[in-house]
Formats: structure tokens, sequence, C-alpha cells
């Protein structure tokens, strides 16, 4: 196992071309939110754009939409229980799943529309209906980001087994198309094409309720926005920066907040521009 390093950032993140537009950053449409779990999809959407995604609409139930417009007016709202097909074509990265609850209709119905030219990010309850519901994986490119207990709902790997690296790569050479999976954990594990990775960085002061949509944000506005680097780099270089924005507003504070570390991101991206 490969430890992951800041390098990643420097491979990953880019200056921005003077000719380009809002359309050259990416299409992310991001699908999640019951009225219950709004504050998880905000997250998602928060992170998003805060990590350089340019153009970002969500998917969600229309009691959240007032609440989005006041946190991220730059994101576009649209109901989830509507017709989403269209938004999926034209969407570069689908990230399904956080604050989703019980609508396993939903779920399936996305899945069964994603082309194999897009991006997926699967997370939350989107994990957790997928596996009890025995559902079809979508096409296209996936990325799982999973913490343990999901991970043990998808896998069948047990929470005690999850350590050791070849009981998961055994669990993830089972997908017809193998997907990305970031294992969320004390020194989060990152499986890809490229090789099996561990984050050697991160801590208690993050174990606060969002961590994880916020990383599946920032995993959307990477995926979404950056074209030169591969999408396991891409990947490692936002599960990378989640910790190390952590590590440093924990200098100086007790814990840190999910949404600190997305208002953080584009000040600390900067540093690794050309």
């Amino acid at each position: 196992m490969k430890s992951l390093t800041e390098e990643i950032l420097y491979k990953v993140i880019n200056k921005r071309l003077n000719q380009s537009h809002k359309g050259t950053y990416g299409r992310v449409l991001i699908i999640g939110g019951t009225s219950q779990f709004g504050g998880a999809v905000i997250m998602n959407t928060i992170a998003a754009i805060n990590a350089g995604a340019g153009l970002v609409t969500v998917a969600t139930d229309p009691s959240n939409f007032t609440a989005i417009h006041s946190h991220k007016p730059e994101a576009m709202v649209i109901n989830f229980n509507d017709d989403l097909t269209a938004y999926i074509n034209t969407s570069d990265v689908i990230l399904i799943g956080s604050g989703l609850g019980n609508r396993v209709d939903l779920v399936q119905a996305v899945f069964s529309a994603i082309s194999e030219k897009k991006i997926t990010i699967i997370d939350g309850s989107a994990l957790t209906l997928a596996a009890e519901k025995h559902l079809s994986w979508p096409k296209g490119q996936l990325i799982l980001t999973p913490h343990q207990m999901e991970w043990q709902r998808v896998s069948g790997v047990p929470i005690t087994q999850q350590p050791f690296e070849a009981f998961n790569l055994l669990a993830r050479n089972k997908f017809t198309t193998k997907p990305i999976i970031v294992l969320k954990q004390f020194h989060s594990q990152i499986y890809t094409d490229d090789g099996i990775y561990e984050l050697p960085i991160g801590g208690p002061y993050q174990a606060t309720g969002g961590m994880g949509d916020t990383l599946a944000g920032i995993i959307a506005g990477f995926t979404a926005q950056f074209k030169t680097a591969t999408l396991s780099d891409k990947v490692l270089a936002a599960v990378y920066i989640h910790s190390a924005i952590a590590d440093e507003l924990a200098k100086t504070q007790y814990v840190t907040l999910p949404t600190q570390i997305s208002h953080a991101l584009p000040t600390f991206m900067k540093k690794y521009a050309d």
C-alpha cells in the first residue's frame, strides 16, 4: 500500500486558462437531500462549488431550495421527484446518495439512466440502498465513498477485516467494472486501478457529521474540473486536500467543521496552481 502525499496536489491542480468559461470546469449534478436530511446535500454543494466545479445543479426535495440558495446562490436547484434524465445526460459528473434516506425508487431510476460516458460518485444512502435492494450498479466510471459500515453492506467484508487490503481488493474485483473505492476510516484507504493508497494525515478533529458529504462534494468538483489528470489522481487529490485543510485548521481549533474545510478550499488550492 502506497502512502498518499502532498505531491498529488501539485500533480492535479493547475492554473486556469485565460480562454475559458464556466463550462470548461465541468457540470456536476448532485442528487440527494430529503426534507429531513437537507444538510447533507447542502454540504455536497458548498464543497463542489468551492472546489472549482463550473456548474452545479442540485436535485433535491423542494423544501431544501431556499437553504441551498442561501448558502450557495451559485447553485441551480431542481425537484428530485421530476424526471432527471435530461440533467443526467448533460452532466459530466453525478453525485448521488448524500442524505437520500430510503428513496430506493430514485436511486434505481438514476442508476438506470446513467450512460457509460459518465462519472458517478455513489455516497451515503445510495450505497446502503444498492446493497440492501441488490440494485444493478450504473454504467460508466464509478467512485464509491463508503464509511466502514456501508462498505460492509456493499462488499460483505466485515469491519474487522477491512484494515487488511486483500479482503477489500477481492471485493472490488467482483464488480463488473472495478470502481475507485474511498474507504473512509482512520487513515482512509483508496483503491484504484493504479494501486492502493493510504491517507497518512487527518485526525479525530474531523469526527463531525457532514465530513463525508463534504469529501464527496470535493471529489465531484475535482473530477469535473481537472481535465489533464487521470480519474484516479483526481480522486486521490480530493481525498488528500480534504484532510490537509483539516490538519491546518486543527492547529488552532479543537474541531474542524466540514463547512470550514469547504470555505478554505479556494485559498488552499491557490498554493498548488502553477
